[in-house]
């Protein structure tokens, strides 16, 4: 049986993407039958039923895509900061808040640094790195978070 962490050092995110597709499409056009593994003869032979080592693949490359898909957002994510852009237009883009745009990319990134075992300082403090470091906007506001945040004017004044 094919695992997620085995598909995902064997495919790109294009080849992936291209095998569940292939299996899909067959999955789809397959005829409905009682039994999975039954080899039944069909005329087109893109549209035989997958087997159970198929079917579990194509749900392993689902896997796959959302793990590949996830690294590539926030690769982009990385690169649009580095670009100018702001937590706003990142979340807009992202079709959520700023601040969730920026706890998702904080936490991507501490879980980059977790599996490189990135040593701590001597003093005890995290690395810091420019992009999980809080998010300046050119209005000088940052993300607010619900628990410690207070609200704030547009002239960034706090209520």
């Amino acid at each position: 049986m094919s695992t997620p962490d085995e598909l995902e050092q064997r495919f790109t995110l294009l080849t992936a993407a291209a095998r569940y597709d292939q299996l899909r499409l067959r999955d789809a056009l397959a005829p409905a039958t009682g039994d999975p593994d039954d080899e039944t003869e069909t005329d087109d032979p893109d549209a035989r039923p997958l087997s159970r080592e198929e079917a579990l693949e194509l749900l392993a490359l689902g896997e796959v895509l959302v793990r590949k898909a996830a690294y590539g957002r926030q690769l982009t994510v990385r690169t649009a900061r580095a670009t100018g852009a702001s937590w706003t237009q990142i979340g807009a883009a992202l079709a959520t808040s700023k601040q969730s745009a920026w706890e998702t990319h904080t936490r991507w990134l501490g879980e980059r640094e977790a599996a490189t075992a990135e040593p701590q300082h001597t003093d005890g403090n995290e690395p810091q790195h420019a992009a999980t470091a809080e998010p300046q906007h050119a209005d000088g506001n940052e993300p607010q978070h619900a628990s410690t945040a207070e609200p704030q004017h547009a002239d960034g004044e706090r209520s």
